[in-house]
Formats: C-alpha cells, structure tokens, sequence
C-alpha cells in the first residue's frame, strides 16, 4: 500500500449523525464577530452575534480530558447563557476583566481565535460544518451550520494518526487510531447508526476532494472509533446507490476528548494499486490489534 502523507493538526470547530459525546464544547452555531477573554478566575466569555442577537456566554470548570471509563462522564465546560448567569449579576459581562494574553499555542485546525491564560493554559475557539450529509448529498440550512466550539488544555494534544492503502485491491481505504496522552480514545455504546450514547464516544468525519460528488471538499462518511483500541478503520467504496467518492484528497476531523481542541488529518490518495505496498499496510492493520481492521 503506498501511504498518504500524514498531517496532523489540531483544529477549530460539525457532521452526521449528531453526537452526544462532549468535546471541544459546542457554544453556538453560525456565529459571527466572536471574541474570547479569560479573567483570573479561569471563566471565559465568549461574546458573538447569532440568530440576529448579540450574545454574551460565560463558561468554566474543565481542562483537558480523562481517559474513557464507565465509572463517571468525560469533562464538561458549565455553560451559562442566561442575562443573569445564575449566581452572578445580569451585568457580569460588562465589568468581566480580561487576562488572557496574546494565543502562542499550537496551530489548530478550523482555529477561529484563541489566547494563553495567565497559568500557562490555552484556550480556543474552532469552527467547522461537522453536520454536513454523508455521500455528498446537498445539505440543508440545519445541516450546513458552522459550529462553534470551545476548549481549554494544557499539555500534549489528541493525536489523529491515519494511513492509507486498498479495499479489496481496488477501492481507497483509511485506517488508524484516535489517541490522547497515549491511551486510546473510544467510547461504549453507540446506536447502529453510529451516534454515540456516552461522553466518550468520537466519530471520524471524512471528506473527500475533488470526486465523483463534485470540486472541493464533500463530505464522504463518519465513523465511530472502535471500543478499546480506539483505531477505525473504512473503505471508499460504493454504498447504496451511492458511488465511490474516491478524491484526488481526503481529510478528516475529530472532536477531541473532553475539552481538548478537535484535530484534523489530511493526506493524498493512495493512487494506483500498489501489491507490495499494500502487503505493508497489511502488516500495519494487524499492529492495530483491531479486530473490526483486516487486511486483504
């Protein structure tokens, strides 16, 4: 199999079927003319207009993420969208006092804006469509809305890791694993169709460039990371009456675990078959430890 160049990034903030799973936290969707600021108390404000308002958010309580378990749910921003925000005064956010400096973090995908705390923390804002129809169907207003997502962390961030070989020697195939602080990232219940029923749980949304769907980006499918092993593994085939969206590119975007940024990959079609290169990525499949993943 010939490998596509890996690129990974952190990114920005949405695809189907909607999640449960909390991430990189969803504040609004379609914002526009978004500020972030971060007081000494570790609040942030995020202020936008949406839905032809002006919007003032207060959120808190979160950093990073734990490792999946069913013992208690995976970290979450509190949200406070209220004029009052509960225990605190209706006019909070005119006296809110800003503290957080210039962003010196790393480059995120889908990154909106962002700054470092005065502890060392960051925090971003991302945005991306990830309720876009799979199969590069036309998307409706509901699906085609930008999501705008906040995170807080510090440290390492979740690694997206995908390469790239043949289905059934013929059809572009994707695999890999979804990983943070070295551990997998997986949830333990999902529906058939892939939604997950837990904090834990992550799709993999994969689009596609320049395919049968049409030029640019499309989306192609989601896809949950498997449970345990945190790998994944999909084939670019025909589904349905659905053609083959093999892309001159693909790319993939993940919401990370608890309130870490959401991470993209991006890399080339595999090209051609390629026998030998495809007995390596075999070999790679197997390393997964996965059995949902085989080589052919």
């Amino acid at each position: 199999m010939k490998r596509a160049a890996l690129v990974v990034m952190v990114v920005a903030v949405l695809a189907a079927p909607a999640s449960n799973a909390s991430a990189s936290q969803l504040v609004d969707r379609n914002a526009t003319a978004i500020k972030l600021e971060v007081n000494s108390k570790g609040e942030a404000l995020i202020t936008y207009k949406a839905h032809g308002q002006q919007k003032h958010v207060l959120a808190w309580g979160a950093e990073n993420a734990i490792a999946p378990t069913r013992t208690r749910p995976q970290l979450a921003f509190k949200l406070d969208y209220a004029g009052g925000w509960g225990k605190y005064h209706a006019t909070y956010w005119k006296t809110f006092k800003n503290s957080c400096g210039a962003y010196d973090g790393p480059k995120l995908a889908w990154f909106v804006t962002g700054c470092t705390a005065p502890d060392g923390s960051y925090w971003a804002l991302q945005a991306w469509q990830r309720m876009l129809p799979n199969y590069g169907v036309k998307a409706s207003a509901t699906q085609s809305v930008w999501e705008l997502r906040l995170s807080h962390w510090t440290g390492e961030l979740p690694v997206l890791t995908i390469n790239t070989d043949w289905a059934w020697h013929q059809w572009d195939h994707l695999f890999g694993t979804l990983t943070y602080q070295g551990r997998a990232v997986f949830g333990y219940k999902a529906t058939p169709g892939g939604n997950p029923l837990d904090t834990f749980g992550r799709n993999i949304y994969v689009d596609t460039y320049d395919s049968v769907y049409g030029s640019g980006w499309m989306r192609e499918n989601s896809f949950l990371t498997h449970t345990n092993t945190g790998a994944f593994c999909y084939s670019v085939n025909p589904h349905g009456s659905h053609p083959a969206g093999k892309g001159t590119q693909y790319r993939a975007t993940v919401e990370g675990p608890g309130v870490t940024p959401d991470v993209m990959w991006a890399g080339a079609s595999p090209g051609p078959y390629d026998k030998s290169a495809d007995q390596i990525a075999n070999d790679a499949i197997t390393q997964l430890g996965d059995k949902q993943c085989h080589g052919n």
